[in-house]
């Protein structure tokens, strides 16, 4: 009886100290799920503020590329309003 029971106390122990040891690697896993989930919100941040630098970037390009146009139209446009007041005043 003694044996079976001092069996018994070891199958406990050894449980035991497995369920403890679970126990603490749930808790290390939880704190870097934790830490991981920081991190990634951190990053989720600067990419968003990447993104916004750059859409703003994009839309100043654009506007200067519009303007750009506009500058080509005009000059072009000008010309011609010149060549038509020479054609005028040519005798």
């Amino acid at each position: 009886m003694r044996s079976a029971a001092r069996v018994a106390d070891l199958l406990v122990d050894t449980v035991d100290g497995g369920v403890q040891e679970l126990y603490v690697n749930e808790k290390r896993i939880e704190l870097e799920a934790r830490t991981l989930l920081g991190t990634v919100t951190r990053y989720r941040r600067q990419t968003d503020q990447w993104l916004s630098a750059t859409n703003e970037i994009n839309s100043v390009l654009k506007e200067i590329g519009d303007f750009e146009n506009w500058m080509k139209i005009m000059d072009f446009e000008c010309k011609g309003i010149n060549a038509a007041i020479r054609n005028i005043h040519q005798p």
